[in-house]
């Protein structure tokens, strides 16, 4: 018992001695991230910022243009794979499908941008058929409408900083590298232009980059990767975060152990005191870690279940295979065939800004966007209004190996593993959606979107359990707690709590270390025999 005692006091000192720089960060790079302004941009605002379409019955169709880049398209695919890229093909080739097809206005021109089944983008003109790369001056024009369109001074300097493959500041978005950084104004903004498709997927202002060098990159131990050690970040996040739970958790075991209320007229310590300490970084420490300690526990806990140690969930990808299965084969007909000759009648008075094509099975649907998000059906013959349910149904047993449906159900709300972040609309998480749930032994989940048929989410039985050990427990968006402003208000509050508890660390670590590693002054021994006393 001694020896446990002993084992309990040493963990939680010298963990905290060697994480209390780490831990405080962690803490205040998490508030900032909390109210940091999101520069990658969501489908909400790349409609709001896009050009106005005025389709041409002179366009070609989606068909017309597959066929005639076929050559740019596999020369990009090949030039892609020898210089390194696109090993995963070559190992287990999966068919070139439309998964995906898009109709823009890009810096002017209107094109198809097309995703395939091996998740490949392109953006093919729908005027020649050609496959189109965005120069350096398409993209400064790209950025002078996306200026105009978020209403800034019309009397803006554009310049090109760079282009860039991998920039920290945007994740998973290999498909449509390389990118354009273009800055502009007083304010400091930069936008990043896929050089691919045209898409801007990045917007922010110095200010907005400022807060993302002080959270998320901070947060997620992004300055490795600036070092060069992106293979090791995920593996040094894991054990951080891992021996932070254990430090947490110490210390919360010796404040429950070292806590005297009084109760029932039980012992104290002197003067009446229910904890142990006189100093006042100390006193910090122990009242913030008695009152903040579980809840800095489930932070650091999940944030080490965030890593996925040993691969204990499994991904919630629909990969490149399972998405040709679920989507079929064959390109339906009116998919291929279909000329922009329409007259957009039902959506009078919006702007019109993109026509896209979403297909499952041989079913195909047509959409209109609007500049604000909203989705039009459009009366196309040999198109539907909505993907059935049934080519939806025979989609997910194409995709799951015909595994048997044990349930499905359509809702039109949320529930506790569907729903959307704060700062995403329905746009982003449509309702109503359709849930199909598997019989199989990882209970595998689907929501559907059944207007067009994409796959929104895909969650086992064991991505259910890490909603609630990760998600749950470090962003508390669940039940009551998720709406504002009493999701602010808790999390501010223990936030408080936990930068205190950080910074009090830092101050007790820093001592103790001294304690440790200064070199103690010897006294200085005085012969009394040999001492004289000095004349008054």
């Amino acid at each position: 018992m001694k020896f446990l005692n002993w084992l309990l006091y040493q963990s939680h000192r010298w963990l905290g001695v060697v994480l209390g720089v780490f831990m405080f960060v962690w803490i205040t790079s998490g508030l900032v991230i909390m109210y940091s302004t999101p520069t990658a941009q969501t489908r909400t605002q790349l409609l709001a910022h896009a050009e106005r379409l005025l389709p041409d019955s002179n366009w070609l169709s989606l068909g017309e243009v597959w066929q005639r880049s076929a050559e740019q398209r596999q020369a990009l695919v090949d030039g892609q794979q020898s210089n390194g890229h696109g090993a995963a093909e070559k190992a287990s080739p999966v068919p070139a499908m439309i998964l995906d097809a898009r109709l823009q206005r890009i810096a002017g021109e209107p094109l198809w941008l097309v995703e395939d089944s091996r998740g490949k983008r392109f953006a093919l003109s729908a005027l020649d058929g050609s496959l189109k790369t965005i120069s350096v001056e398409q993209a400064l024009n790209i950025a002078q409408h996306w200026a105009t369109a978020q209403g800034l001074n019309d009397s803006l300097e554009f310049a090109h900083l760079e282009t860039v493959d991998a920039p920290i500041i945007l994740r998973n978005q290999d498909a449509l590298k390389p990118f354009h950084r273009i800055g502009f104004g007083d304010e400091g903004y930069e936008l990043l232009i896929s050089s691919r498709t045209g898409e801007v997927l990045h917007a922010s202002t110095a200010f907005n980059r400022g807060f993302y060098w002080a959270g998320n990159w901070i947060h997620t131990f992004k300055p490795l990767t600036s070092l060069g050690l992106e293979h090791q970040r995920h593996l040094i996040q894991q054990w951080a975060s891992g021996l932070a739970a254990i430090a947490c958790l110490t210390g919360l075991i010796i404040g429950w152990l070292r806590w005297r209320p009084g109760f029932a007229g039980k012992r104290t310590y002197s003067e009446g005191r229910t904890q142990p300490y006189r100093e006042f970084w100390a006193k910090w420490h122990f009242w913030t870690g008695l009152i903040g300690g579980t809840l800095a526990v489930f932070w650091a806990s999940s944030g080490f279940l965030e890593t996925n140690p040993a691969h204990l969930f499994s991904s919630t990808e629909v990969n490149k295979a399972e998405q040709a299965r679920y989507f079929g084969s064959e390109l339906p007909e009116v998919m291929a065939n279909w000329q922009p000759t329409l007259k957009y009648s039902a959506i009078e008075g919006s702007e019109l800004v993109e026509l896209t094509w979403k297909r499952v099975g041989n079913e195909a649907v047509l959409l209109a966007y609007t500049q604000n998000g909203e989705r039009w059906p459009q009366a196309v013959s040999g198109a539907s209004a909505k993907i059935a349910e049934t080519a939806l149904l025979a989609g997910i047993q194409r995709l799951s190996a015909n595994t048997a449906v044990a349930n499905q159900e359509l809702l039109s709300y949320y529930d506790s593993y569907y729903y959307p972040r704060h700062h995403q609309t329905l746009v982003e998480r449509p309702l109503p959606v359709l849930k199909v749930e598997l019989a199989d032994e990882a209970g595998t989940r689907f929501y559907i979107d059944p207007q067009d048929g994409r796959i929104l989410a895909k969650l086992d039985r064991s991505r259910r359990v890490y909603r609630w050990v990760y998600s749950a427990l470090h962003h508390w968006d669940f039940g009551w707690l998720y709406y504002r402003p009493i999701w602010d208000i808790w999390m501010l509050t223990w936030i408080g709590f936990g930068i205190v508890l950080g910074a009090s660390s830092l101050v007790l670590g820093w001592r103790r270390l001294k304690l440790t590693f200064v070199p103690k002054k010897k006294p200085v021994k005085v012969d009394r025999a040999k001492r004289q006393l000095l004349p008054d």
